[in-house]
C-alpha cells in the first residue's frame, strides 16, 4: 500500500425522518475516504439504487487513490447498477446522487460529485460550500430568475439534472483540494439542506469537537427543522502525520441503507454500523 499522510478520522449519521417509511440514503466513512448517496425520489427502489452504489464503491477499498482510478472505481460501481436493472427491468429508472471525499496518492483530497447532496468544507472556523447543485433550481438561480434565498423552498427545488443511473453517459465531476490540519468536510443529504440554513449547519457542526458528535448534531438540527426527508450527515476531519501505509485493517462502516442491505459477503476487515 501507498504511504500516506493524510487520514481522515470520519463518521456519519442517517435517519430515516418523521415522514418516511424507508431510507434511501446509504453512506460509508473510513480512515481513506467517505461518501454520501441519496436514492432519487420519485423513481423505483431509490434505497437499494444508493446501497448498491455506496458499497460497490466503498468494500474492500484499503487506501488513497488518484483522479484516474477513482474514476474507474464510480464508473464500475455505476455499472452494478445496470446490471440490477438487466436483472429485473422494474428497476428501470433507479438512480442516485453521489458526494463523496477520498485521500489521494498525491496526500491531497479528490472531491466526487453528483446530484443535488451537498459537500462543504469547514477551515478557520468558517463554512463554504465546495459543490454546485446539479439541480433545476440550480440553473434558475444561475439564470437570475430565482433568488438564491428562495431556491430551498421552490416547489421543484428537488428536480435534480444530473444522477447515476447506470447510463453510459452518467458523470461525475471530480476536483482536488488541499488537505489541511484540523479541517472538516461535511457531507450531507438534502433532507438537511433543503430545511435548515447553511449559516446554522455550520455553528452547530463548528462547535462539536469530534466527528461523531458534529454528525449527530447536524442530523438532530434536520430533524428538529422538520425535515419530511431522509437527512444523512458525514462528517471527515483531516490529520496530518508520519507518512504510512493503510492497513488492512482500516475499518469501513456503512449507514442509511448501505446498512440495511449487502452486508452479507463483505471482505474481512469490512463492518457495517
Amino acid at each position: 500500500m501507498r504511504p500516506s499522510r493524510v487520514r481522515l478520522r470520519a463518521a456519519a449519521v442517517s435517519d430515516t425522518g418523521a415522514y418516511r417509511s424507508v431510507n434511501q440514503d446509504a453512506a460509508f466513512t473510513a480512515p481513506w475516504g467517505g461518501a454520501v448517496a441519496d436514492g432519487v425520489g420519485g423513481g423505483p427502489a431509490g434505497d437499494l439504487a444508493s446501497a448498491a452504489f455506496v458499497h460497490r464503491l466503498a468494500a474492500g477499498r484499503v487506501g488513497s487513490v488518484d483522479a484516474a482510478a477513482l474514476a474507474v472505481s464510480v464508473r464500475a460501481a455505476n455499472w452494478d447498477l445496470r446490471a440490477h436493472v438487466e436483472r429485473d427491468p422494474a428497476l428501470s429508472g433507479m438512480a442516485t446522487t453521489f458526494t463523496g471525499v477520498f485521500v489521494s496518492e498525491a496526500d491531497t483530497l479528490l472531491l466526487a460529485h453528483t446530484g443535488d447532496s451537498r459537500a462543504y468544507l469547514l477551515r478557520d472556523g468558517v463554512m463554504t460550500q465546495q459543490t454546485r447543485d446539479d439541480s433545476y433550481v440550480q440553473v434558475l438561480v444561475e439564470r437570475g430568475l430565482v433568488a438564491e434565498a428562495d431556491a430551498a423552498t421552490h416547489p421543484r427545488r428537488n428536480l435534480i439534472t444530473a444522477s447515476l443511473s447506470g447510463g453510459e453517459r452518467d458523470r461525475v465531476v471530480v476536483a482536488e483540494h488541499e488537505a489541511r490540519q484540523g479541517d472538516r468536510w461535511l457531507l450531507c443529504s438534502d433532507g438537511l439542506t433543503d430545511y435548515v440554513p447553511a449559516s446554522d449547519i455550520a455553528a452547530v457542526v463548528a462547535r462539536c469537537d469530534g466527528a461523531v458528535e458534529a454528525a449527530g448534531a447536524a442530523v438532530a438540527l434536520g430533524l428538529t427543522a422538520g425535515t419530511r426527508d431522509n437527512v444523512t450527515v458525514v462528517i471527515c476531519d483531516v490529520e496530518l502525520g508520519p507518512a504510512e501505509p493503510f492497513g488492512l485493517s482500516s475499518r469501513t462502516s456503512f449507514y442509511g441503507a448501505a446498512a440495511a442491505r449487502f452486508t452479507e459477503g463483505l471482505d474481512e476487515g469490512l463492518e457495517s454500523a
